[in-house]
């Protein structure tokens, strides 16, 4: 998380110094470093919406930060997630709070233009989706568990049922026994 604001911080101060604001070094190409102020979130949607998008990043840090504290022993890659998702939204929101407006300068082609944090963001939920796709293994039943435990119950007494032989209501005698003596009569 301090890598990714350390960083976010940095690259943001480094272009506001060398930067006016709409330069882009080198002038063409398909990846540049432009300077531009961003208003809105993230790809530039909901420009001027900046008090509104400060609140909502401080409320989408508070629900990652419930949903981290909700999961027991994280593994390392979600660590790494998470922390690149609060790296970046803090980075975004020291921004919003101490110049109004959020630095961007990444410019890749015709993708909208970026910046650390919000490549952090996209970065930690990437992480976080392949995390519970594809290694997140649903803990399996044992006997502890009260469904399992049930279950295995009834089918002990199935399997009971089923090899044991029956007592007759008409005799004390199983009625294997008695199916057998009826047979020789």
């Amino acid at each position: 998380m301090l890598t990714a604001i350390v960083l976010d911080q940095l690259t943001k101060w480094l272009t506001i110094q060398n930067l006016a604001v709409g330069q882009s070094w080198p002038e063409t190409g398909f990846f540049r470093f432009t300077h531009a102020w961003n208003t809105g979130t993230a790809f530039s949607l909901f420009q001027g919406q900046g008090d509104i998008l400060t609140w909502v990043s401080l409320g989408a840090v508070v629900i990652l930060t419930w949903i981290y504290r909700s999961i027991d022993n994280p593994s390392w890659l979600l660590r790494i997630a998470f922390g690149m998702q609060f790296g970046g939204a803090i980075g975004n929101i020291i921004d919003r709070v101490r110049i109004g407006h959020v630095t961007d300068f990444i410019d890749v082609g015709p993708w909208p233009i970026f910046n650390i944090a919000d490549s952090s963001i996209v970065i930690g939920i990437g992480l976080m989706i392949f995390y519970f796709w594809f290694l997140d293994k649903a803990p399996e039943k044992t006997d502890a568990d009260p469904e399992t435990a049930e279950e295995s119950v009834a089918e002990s007494s199935a399997v009971v049922e089923a090899s044991a032989p029956s007592v007759s209501a008409e005799s004390s005698e199983p009625a294997v026994a008695k199916t057998s003596l009826e047979s020789n009569e």
